[in-house]
């Protein structure tokens, strides 16, 4: 029987691609990452994405939560979370593990499961272990869901400074002196494991920073000017982290640059200048993120200067084969020197962050920016790339 004169059911459009915006974490940086999370769902074109925020509290479930991105900011000098955001104290969203699969399913106890839809791509802007250090990612990895951002290896590279220095050496990036005291050292003995650190003090000088090794936004940080502030700083560290790293105080300016996947490769934006907070000792987290101390964007620098740090910003990225986006911070030397001080595979990303205050001076919007960061995850495969 022919067909052709039969009534034709109208084509359904295209679905659009579906972006789970997963924030929040177990890490100290909990707060930060919702007001990030806040910032980036309310830059997403919802004509071109359809959008799922999952925040994961500080304890590590899994939460459904309100698109309210007004609800993310921070109030009052303090902090959002996700616990105040989660739709139940006691549902869990819960991931697909079959890379057949992309079907996100919500559950409460004594419920019948719900199934959320498929996700194409997750925006992860976690901050700190437990989400930017490469256990996200190897989760995303095994469920077979394209993300933003660095895979496994690069992500667990940027978290931990030790390593990210050693990287960095090793493809001839210059990093200024430093010293690591892992848990086990301190452990068994911890006379030794402090005159170790005395002993660099007493060859590169005072003061020193005092860090967590694998944790971000300046949190748990102390600049140490004498011996008389070293218990307590060590104490700080290890608070958010059992491996701290010591680095010597380089003299120079804070020079930032970003860098951002294309389609041909990655590119850096202009630099930026982080000049001296005139109410922290340093870039501390209150000068970051409460206070607001403003970067100078674009950095006051040669162009031979501009030229040199956006190629070094680069270089970092290929160094630690990051994907997606990073930000990479420098000393430039009072000899004219750029020093590598870290690497962000999960930069601060509010508007007024440095990340994207760079590239809106190189000409690319915030939700440019946004749009770019998840096309550049669709075309991206999951899998050994």
């Amino acid at each position: 029987m022919s067909t052709e004169n039969l009534p034709q059911s109208p084509e359904q459009p295209p679905r659009k691609p579906r972006v789970a915006v997963v924030f929040g974490g177990r890490s100290s940086e909990h707060g930060i990452s919702v007001v990030t999370a806040g910032a980036v769902l309310k830059a997403i074109d919802r004509t071109k994405y359809d959008v799922l925020p999952i925040g994961i509290t500080q304890d590590g479930r899994w939460a459904l939560t309100a698109d309210e991105p007004e609800r993310m900011a921070i109030t009052d000098r303090r902090t959002p979370s996700v616990e105040e955001l989660a739709e139940s104290g006691e549902g869990g969203v819960v991931l697909p593990v079959d890379p057949a699969s992309r079907e996100v399913v919500y559950s409460e106890p004594g419920s019948v499961p719900k199934a959320l839809g498929e996700v194409d791509v997750v925006f992860p802007v976690l901050h700190g272990p437990y989400g930017e250090d490469g256990t996200l990612q190897g989760l995303l990895e095994l469920s077979g869901v394209p993300y933003v951002g660095s895979g496994v290896l690069a992500s667990a590279v940027g978290q931990d400074k030790e390593y990210m220095k050693r990287v960095f050496t090793s493809f001839g990036l210059k990093v200024g002196p430093y010293v690591v005291i892992r848990p086990r050292e301190w452990q068994q003995d911890v006379s030794a494991a402090r005159k170790k650190i005395v002993d660099f003090a007493g060859e590169h000088g005072w003061p020193l920073f005092v860090k967590p090794s694998r944790a971000g936004s300046s949190i748990g940080i102390t600049k140490v000017d004498d011996l008389s502030g070293l218990d307590e700083a060590i104490a700080e560290a290890q608070r958010h982290d059992p491996k701290i790293l010591v680095e010597a105080a380089l003299r120079g300016r804070e020079i930032e640059c970003g860098v951002l996947e294309f389609e041909d490769g990655p590119r850096a934006s202009v630099p930026a200048e982080i000049p001296p907070p005139d109410a922290h000792a340093y870039y501390d987290f209150e000068a970051k993120y409460i206070d607001s101390t403003p970067g100078v964007v674009p950095a006051p620098l040669t162009d031979e200067e501009t030229a040199e740090v956006r190629r070094l910003a680069v270089d970092a990225f290929e160094a630690a084969s990051c994907e997606g986006l990073v930000r990479a911070d420098f000393f430039l030397t009072e000899d004219g020197e750029f020093v590598i001080n870290e690497i962000n595979t999960m930069p601060g990303f509010t508007p007024i962050s440095m990340y994207p205050q760079m590239w809106q001076a190189t000409g690319i919007s915030y939700p440019e920016l946004v749009d770019r960061l998840i096309q550049a995850a669709l075309r991206r495969p999951t899998g050994l790339r």
